[in-house]
């Protein structure tokens, strides 16, 4: 009797103790349950109940893009994934645009936030100035986010060969693109 008891508390210990995992939290190595090591044959458990698109494509360019878009059972997007290889079942995901605002680290950062949020929760490890966006990079999260350059003050807009500080960058300045880079 004492046996059955101990095991019956056991059992019940062991599954209290489990976490289930988010499935719109964001972190280093996850976004709910896709992982950095999911391959692309996997992805329709990962997304059991969302939608699954795969878009490839030339541009004129003459690269290739091969896209994989989630969306939710009510057709709002949710992630753009792009694999590390193109029409190969067993690549991996090399990086992730999230989409939804729901999606979100576990200090609160997603799509729809502003630079400040980024810097008050975060460690910036570069900021680059491109034509039309400055990419804000945070190591900490394997991330990356674009934000427009009409968000700057005026003298940081048209010269790409500025250097960009972050308190150059004004706290309300919106996220247009939020995306984790797997390598």
């Amino acid at each position: 009797m004492k046996l059955i008891l101990a095991l019956i508390l056991t059992t019940c210990l062991f599954v209290s103790c489990q976490k289930t995992q988010d499935p719109f939290e964001i972190s280093k190595q996850h976004i709910g349950s896709l992982t950095d090591s999911t391959q692309v044959k996997d992805l329709k458990m990962v997304f059991i109940n969302d939608s699954i698109h795969r878009f490839e494509s030339t541009n004129t360019f003459g690269t290739n893009a091969s896209d994989i878009e989630i969306y939710d059972s009510g057709g709002k997007q949710l992630l753009v994934l792009t694999p590390s290889q193109k029409s190969d079942s067993t690549a991996t995901i090399k990086s992730i645009k999230v989409v939804d605002a729901r999606f979100k680290t576990s200090k609160g950062l997603n799509a729809h936030s502003t630079f400040k949020d980024i810097k008050a929760n975060y460690t910036i490890s570069g900021i680059q100035n491109t034509l039309r966006h400055i990419i804000v990079s945070v190591n900490e999260i394997n991330a990356y986010f674009t934000i427009e350059k009409t968000e700057l003050p005026s003298e940081l807009r048209f010269d790409m060969t500025v250097k960009i500080e972050a308190l150059q960058i004004p706290d309300n300045a919106q996220i247009k693109n939020f995306f984790v880079q797997w390598l």
